[in-house]
Order: C-alpha cells, then sequence, then structure tokens
C-alpha cells in the first residue's frame, strides 16, 4: 500500500494509507464481535469503503481460554472500491494465548500485533497450548511490530472508581482495545459513544464504564512512548447518494419487506431458528409496522408448510434455514412446486454435511438446492453475490414465484449473511415493480378453471373464498387446465414437461450474462455466491498483470442466462472457483459440455484473492 508520511501531533508520526486489514480476536466471551462491528461503523460513517468477515467459533460455549473458543472479526476500509475483508492482516489484536495462536499465521510481515499481555498467564497459556509464553519469544515474533498492552490492569484502573465487580471491569476491556485502534487509525469516536449510551440507557454505571475503557485506550495510544506512527485512511469516492452499513441477512429482510411493499402485499414468514439464518427472522421481526408477520415454528417441516399456507391464502410468503433445514423442507417445496404457488426458499449454506460446521461458510448446497426433492421438480435458483446484492436479488427471487407462480430457491452463505459493506440506499422510482393480480371473479359466466395458463405459463393465483372461484387443490397430480386428480399416464409426462418448461422459460425474463474483461480470451473465470469478491478482485489484478482472463459472475443458478453457453464458447478455457468440491463445475459440464477446471476450497473460509490468482495463472499457462 502506497504511504505518504506527515507529521503529526504529540511527537507521532501519521502516515496516509490507501487500505488496512484488521482483525480483533479473543475468547467468545471478549466481545470481538462488538469491537469489530463498532469499527465498522465508525468507518463506514467516515465514508470508507468496508468489507468484513465475522468468524464465530462453532461450539456453543467452548471453555473460555481454549482454541475452540476463539472468536474473531476482521474488516478491510479503504479509500476505494473494495470487495473483500483482505488476504492479509495489517493489525492484529489477540486478546490472549488462544488467540494468538490461531491467528498469528494470518498477520502479514512488518504487521501490528496488538496482545493484551495480561491474559498470557500460566492457567491460559496451558489452555491455547503453550509451553511457554510466546511473548518473550523474540525470534518468533521479530516479523511483527509487538505492542504488549495490560489491557486488562489498565480498563480497571480506568473503572476504578465506579465501584464495578472485577468482572464487570473486565468485560470492558474489549472499549479499551476499540479505543487503542481508534487511535492507531484516527477513528471518530462519537458514533460508538452514542451507540453506549443508547445501548445501556438503563444502566448508566456501565455507561459510563465502557465509555472511560474506550477513552483510556486511546489515551494509551497518545501516550505511550512504544507506538510512534498512527494511519489515516481517507474516505473512498463512492458515488453519491445516502449510504448504510447493511450484512447479507439485513439485506435480505430489507428486500422482501420492499418486495411486499411493491406489491402492495402482507409478508409472512414462517422459520425456524437455525445459524446462519436466524438473523432473518430478527430483522424481519422488527418490522411489523410494513404489515409484516413473522412465525416462529416448532420445527423445520411446520415452518415450510406455514408458508405454503400464507402463499394459499394470498401472501407473499418466504422461509429461510441452512443446509439441514432444507433437507427437511423438501418435500414442502415439492408441494409448494405441483401446487404451484408462489414462495421464497432462502438458504444461507454452512459447512456440512449435517450439523458440520454451523458457523462457518461454505457452497456445498447448489447440488440439493438443484436436484434434492422427490420426482422432476425443477425451481428456479438465484444467487446474491455480496451482502449490499441481497437486497436486489430478495426482490428478483419474489418477482420470479409471483410471475411464474412457483416456489423459489435463492441460495446465500454464511459468509454473505454475517459479513456487511456500505449498501446505497435507493431511490423508490428505481425499484422495478412487482405485479399481484388475484381471480377474482368468473369470466362470462364460465367455470373457474384453476390451471389454465397464460403466456408464461403461470396458473391464476386465487384468494381463498373468492366466488365462483373454488378449487381443488393438493399433492396429488393434477390435470392441466381443470385442476381435477389426474393419475393417467399420458397427464404426469404432459404436466411434467410443463413444468420443467415452465421454468425453463424464465431464462427469456432474467438479463442476460454479462462479462467483466475481454470479450474472448484464454480464460473465463466462472463464479457465484459469496465468491465474487475474491474472484472479481483476482480477475481484475490479472488483467493488469497482461493475462487474457474475464469474470463471468451468476446470479441466476436455474435456469442460467439464456447467452451463458455463447459466452463459455468465447473462451478457451474455464476455471470456475467454489467453496464445495465442484458442484457449479459438474452442472456447467454437463449443460454446456464444457471442459472446465474447479478450484475448490472446502475449510470454512472464503477465498483469498491470492489463491485466485495464483489458479489462474497456473490454468493459463498449463499447456
Amino acid at each position: 500500500m502506497a504511504t505518504t508520511d506527515v507529521s503529526g501531533a504529540n511527537g507521532k508520526i501519521s502516515e496516509q494509507l490507501d487500505a488496512v486489514v484488521i482483525r480483533f480476536c479473543g475468547d467468545s466471551g471478549d466481545g470481538m464481535q462488538l469491537a469489530g462491528t463498532q469499527f465498522t461503523n465508525v468507518s463506514a460513517v467516515f465514508g470508507n469503503d468496508v468489507s468484513t468477515l465475522p468468524d464465530f467459533p462453532a461450539e456453543i460455549r467452548a471453555p473460555a481460554g481454549t482454541l475452540g473458543g476463539v472468536s474473531g472479526f476482521q474488516i478491510c476500509f479503504s479509500s476505494s472500491d473494495i470487495y473483500t475483508p483482505g488476504d492479509e492482516v495489517d493489525t492484529l489484536v489477540a486478546m490472549n494465548p488462544a488467540a494468538l495462536k490461531t491467528n498469528l499465521a494470518d498477520l502479514k510481515r512488518g504487521g501490528t500485533l496488538i496482545v493484551n499481555k495480561d491474559a498470557f498467564e500460566k492457567s491460559n497459556l496451558s489452555k491455547a497450548g503453550y509451553e511457554s509464553n510466546p511473548l518473550d519469544d523474540e525470534e518468533a515474533l521479530a516479523a511483527y511490530q509487538v505492542q504488549k498492552v495490560p489491557m486488562t490492569s489498565l480498563t480497571r484502573d480506568a473503572v476504578a472508581e465506579l465501584g464495578l465487580s472485577p468482572r464487570e471491569a473486565e468485560r470492558c476491556k474489549n472499549f479499551f482495545a476499540m479505543g487503542l485502534v481508534y487511535w492507531l487509525y484516527q477513528r471518530d469516536a462519537s458514533p460508538t459513544e452514542e451507540w453506549v449510551k443508547s445501548k445501556f440507557a438503563k444502566k448508566p454505571e456501565l455507561v459510563e464504564a465502557n465509555l472511560k475503557a474506550l477513552q483510556a485506550g486511546y489515551n494509551f495510544g497518545i501516550t505511550t512512548e512504544a507506538m510512534t506512527v498512527h494511519y489515516r485512511v481517507d474516505p473512498a469516492e463512492l458515488p453519491p447518494g445516502k449510504y448504510r452499513k447493511v450484512t447479507g441477512n439485513e439485506a435480505l429482510a430489507f428486500g422482501f419487506v420492499t418486495a411486499a411493499k411493491l406489491a402492495d402485499k402482507k409478508l409472512f414468514y414462517g422459520g425456524y431458528p437455525i445459524t446462519p439464518a436466524s438473523d432473518i427472522l430478527h430483522e424481519l421481526s422488527k418490522l411489523k409496522n410494513f404489515n409484516v408477520v413473522t412465525f416462529q415454528a416448532e420445527d423445520e417441516i411446520a415452518a415450510i408448510t406455514s408458508v405454503v399456507g400464507a402463499s394459499y391464502a394470498g401472501d407473499l410468503a418466504i422461509t429461510a434455514s441452512s443446509g439441514p433445514g432444507i433437507a427437511l423442507k423438501g418435500e414442502g417445496m415439492g408441494l409448494a412446486a405441483i401446487m404451484e404457488l408462489p414462495l421464497v426458499v432462502v438458504d444461507v449454506q454452512r459447512g456440512g454435511p449435517s450439523t458440520g460446521l454451523p458457523t462457518k461458510t461454505e457452497q456445498s448446497d447448489l447440488y440439493m438446492c438443484m436436484f434434492g426433492r422427490n420426482g422432476d421438480c425443477p425451481m428456479p435458483l438465484v444467487a446474491p453475490a455480496s451482502p449490499a446484492d441481497c437486497f436486489h436479488m430478495a426482490q428478483e427471487a419474489m418477482r420470479i414465484a409471483v410471475e411464474f407462480m412457483t416456489p423459489v430457491l435463492l441460495l446465500s452463505d454464511g459468509y454473505i449473511a454475517n459479513g456487511a459493506e456500505p449498501w446505497q440506499i435507493p431511490e423508490i422510482s428505481s425499484l422495478k415493480p412487482i405485479k399481484v393480480s388475484h381471480e377474482n371473479r368468473q369470466k362470462d359466466g364460465e367455470q373457474f378453471m384453476p390451471y389454465l395458463r397464460n403466456e408464461q405459463k403461470a396458473r391464476p393465483w386465487v384468494v381463498p373464498g373468492t366466488p365462483g372461484c373454488e378449487h381443488r387443490v393438493g399433492g396429488l397430480e393434477k390435470s392441466d387446465v381443470t385442476g381435477n386428480v389426474d393419475y393417467s399416464p399420458e397427464n404426469h409426462q404432459f404436466m411434467t414437461t410443463l413444468r420443467a418448461n415452465k421454468i425453463a422459460g424464465i431464462a427469456d425474463h432474467i438479463p442476460e450474462q454479462e462479462v467483466e474483461g475481454p470479450e474472448s480470451g484464454d480464460l473465463l473465470v466462472i463464479s457465484w455466491g459469496g465468491t465474487y469478491g475474491a474472484v472479481r478482485t483476482a480477475v481484475k489484478q490479472s488483467i493488469q498483470e497482461g493475462l487474457s482472463v474475464a469474470h463471468a459472475h451468476l446470479r441466476y443458478l436455474n435456469p442460467f442466462p439464456k447467452n451463458l453457453g455463447d459466452v463459455i464458447k468465447n473462451y478457451k478455457k474455464v476455471l470456475i472457483p467454489e467453496l464445495n468440491t465442484g458442484q457449479l463445475r459438474m452442472i456447467i459440464r454437463g449443460t454446456f459440455l464444457a471442459d472446465a477446471v474447479g478450484l475448490n476450497k472446502v475449510q470454512g473460509k472464503p477465498f483469498l484473492i491470492s489463491e485466485v490468482k495464483q489458479k489462474i495463472r497456473e490454468v493459463i499457462e498449463e499447456k
């Protein structure tokens, strides 16, 4: 990163940076998610572009101080456009030995290491698997700028006059760490101060304690002789408009509520809590004043069938889960498909199979979402590319569901769901309308035909109780037009083909595939879901290095954009990076007979830009 040195106050040097990657890490009770979130907020308010990667321990409550209990939050903030939370960490804040051991490898050479040296005592060292104190190993830490800060004791001193218990005082140390890093990167603490006053309004002693700890950390940066440099990252030149920080799950909730308002319909959400999808329910439950109804079901099957019922009743209906829950919802999705009712199922993917890695990201549900229902039961699949993109793709999923009278799957993942970035709040006039019409009368005295289709092969949507529109629904095969139960071989063949053709026809009503980079060349890199940022950046950097490579990111997975086959033919080779063992690659190969190469990672972590760049060069140079 380019830097420019300028004189600073208090004898300190201030350096200008283009972008910085910070990671807060500590025990799951140390408040690292809060520290990272607040740093993200102040950076977004300042005007930086931001991208985040929260990393939660998989255990519900691992023993304090152990490797399995480490919680982390990584943020990249920049003065220009960024698409990932960064590869290497510039500043690592480690609150205990376990956090140091599990995260030090990601700190770049010359990076700043800030440790809470008070936590490096015998018990914690033993829990982390250290035989001796790593802070005493000067050779091992020689590659870093090490700041050993007694955060626990300094925090206790800062709040000593407030009469808090030792445990309560110690819990403020994350604010001390925040204050120190705010000084290090010249952040304005005002948004955090306002948040503290609002969050703990009913407990004034905690307001004062946290603010004192925050100020103590900031003051330590000013007064310590060990830290002679602090840094500045200017605001990014983002397109003009009003922005707010948003996570993927928040953006999905906002997108679905917006879809319901555009359609002038009630929004019904039926779901069962599961990581990492639960925040969609949490967010929607806050928005009841927008004619939103939320229902926490007793299990996943009840959730999907409640949504089928809400759709039948004429509401816009959604549910969300992760891999294990989507497996349980399979029969209910099949029911919605044969009844041809509009609803959206969100799959926030995580590491599997079974419980797997409940707090880690993966893209391994594509096969299940594409094929995982009994019978020939195709469903449209869409996938947002980033947290902010969730707002648009939620509306697209609902538009497709209503327009084609079909259940739709939206594939997010843990990386998108929990990550955050600036979202430009759109003008209402720019939003695409969602038109809903219900059959409300008999036509010229004719009998109502519930499966009489329009030009898009969609059947009518009828609100129960509409006079003259009584009809039969259920999971048995129907006769086209009349909707009567019909088991005949010819009818089942006809209806199976008709439903498949209806889904395939959606390709005529979605955008054609766009390509970033040359229109033809040596290599096309195809990505989907949360791999977008790493792949886009890797391709952009590879083009700057003179390689003949382009990028096509898929938001529509079933059906594919109708020009995708022609796009693929324009390149000599195809590379598909995925956080699975090659699921999209298999589908692309089978659909377009393209000899695609895979870059596959199933470690519960997103791709690094460097990993994708290395594979791009390897594939292009391979004879």
